[in-house]
């Protein structure tokens, strides 16, 4: 059974002051079984990253079904209710992106360890798995105690894929997470996720260096630009 199956999935935005509604894309259709790595490739502002979106719901689809077999049973991310995908982006679901927005007055030793002790492992145990992950994304161990908010973009990348990696989901989406890497850490996160990979966990990425995961990528997820042309802030929107 495929872990998630994607049916005629759509999006679109309504610009309300123009009143006219954006198509993104259209009847996307896929499946995607454990333990599996999908890229999605398409132009810019085709809507690569609001496919992510809204298999995690940051968005709500337009129309179609993604359904999602939990362990507890078959949900419908398009229609399920926000209590329910709370509960499934605490479990099953994760979604790393390229920005890292960090708690004021929190180390980053506390950040990534915390996914664990959420999990219930004690501190001692947590905090030990948390050095081994910033060690294998090369963030210099001086820095662990310090807090994020004052670290570069690179440096916040990887406390943030650290903390996004070190307690596994069944189900990854991955948005850009290598954008502001040095190719050494770009290395290390892609040897993380064939771990990963290799123990059974789905991912769907988009990567702007593709080359990096192609050992990995089982399938493509082609998405087709929207017949209509998105100008200034609604291309954004819809990268």
């Amino acid at each position: 059974m495929p872990l998630l199956e994607v049916s005629h999935l759509s999006k679109h935005f309504t610009i309300h002051h123009l009143d006219r509604e954006i198509g993104v894309f259209e009847d996307l259709t896929f499946t995607l079984d454990e333990g599996q790595f999908m890229l999605v490739v398409g132009p810019n502002g085709a809507g690569k990253s609001t496919l992510l979106r809204c298999l995690y719901r940051t968005y709500l689809p337009t129309g179609g079904q993604a359904i999602y077999h939990a362990r507890q049973g078959a949900i419908d991310l398009v229609t399920a209710a926000d209590i329910d995908i709370s509960y499934l982006r605490t479990a099953e679901i994760g979604f790393v992106t390229q920005f890292l927005r960090p708690r004021p007055r929190v180390s980053a030793l506390e950040l990534v360890a915390e996914p664990l002790t959420d999990a219930g492992e004690a501190w001692a145990a947590a905090s030990a798995r948390a050095g081994e992950m910033l060690t294998l994304f090369n963030l210099k161990p001086d820095l662990w105690q310090a807090y994020p908010t004052t670290f570069s973009g690179g440096e916040q990348q990887k406390v943030n894929l650290a903390r996004a990696l070190i307690h596994p989901r069944r189900l990854l989406l991955l948005d850009e997470p290598t954008a502001s890497l040095d190719v050494p850490t770009r290395t290390a996160l892609v040897a993380r996720l064939a771990e990963l990979k290799a123990q059974g966990v789905a991912m769907i990425g988009i990567f702007h260096h593709a080359e990096d995961v192609n050992a990995l990528v089982d399938a493509h997820i082609p998405i087709v630009a929207a017949s209509l042309e998105l100008t200034g802030d609604m291309a954004d929107v819809v990268e």
